[in-house]
């Protein structure tokens, strides 16, 4: 158990210094770890824990305590929370400060812009791991695929998406 929890603690450590452009970005290494390299869980369980923790009111990376409870319970709960938000919020602390002291300064801009595609990639990257270990077979990729296009085209809250995706889901639509 010493094990597990020290390999969550150098694992959500590494996550966090990487977790640039926001916690999302980070969700295909993190996949990658626990389903791959670790076998904690399967992708579905993987997919599963992320999907319930979009569900849950709260920051976005909920998902970070459940993969820690569904490895090593308590203990892994304190040491993936610890371990991915610590860190990062020393480093943003910082960051904000030295930002704020060049804020004058014309590479700020220049840093900016070259940020963005970064970030847009990152994220792109999440949702090509969650929509794999997610859409199981044509129905649920059709799921996927019409409800990436309601959000791109449309003002419907993601939740509401969500909530139909849950009920197809419940009905038993697309099973695998």
């Amino acid at each position: 158990m010493t094990s597990t929890l020290i390999a969550l603690a150098v694992i959500f450590t590494q996550l966090s210094l990487l977790a640039f452009g926001g916690g999302n970005s980070i969700l295909p290494e993190m996949h990658r770890q626990v389903v791959d390299v670790h076998h904690w869980m399967t992708a579905q369980q993987f997919g599963a824990l992320f999907a319930l923790a979009q569900a849950a009111p709260g920051p976005n990376l909920m998902v970070v305590p459940l993969v820690g409870w569904h490895v090593a319970g308590w203990a892994g709960v304190l040491v993936t929370s610890v371990a991915k938000f610590g860190p990062s919020s020393i480093v943003t602390g910082v960051a904000f400060h030295l930002w704020n002291r060049f804020k004058d300064r014309p590479w700020r801009r220049i840093v900016q812009n070259g940020l963005v595609p970064m970030t847009a990639g990152l994220v792109a990257a999440s949702a090509a791991v969650i929509t794999a270990a997610s859409a199981l077979n044509w129905v649920l990729a059709a799921i996927v695929v019409g409800c990436a296009i309601v959000l791109v085209k449309t003002r419907i809250h993601p939740l509401a998406v969500l909530a139909v995706g849950a009920l197809i889901g419940l009905s038993g639509f697309g099973q695998v």
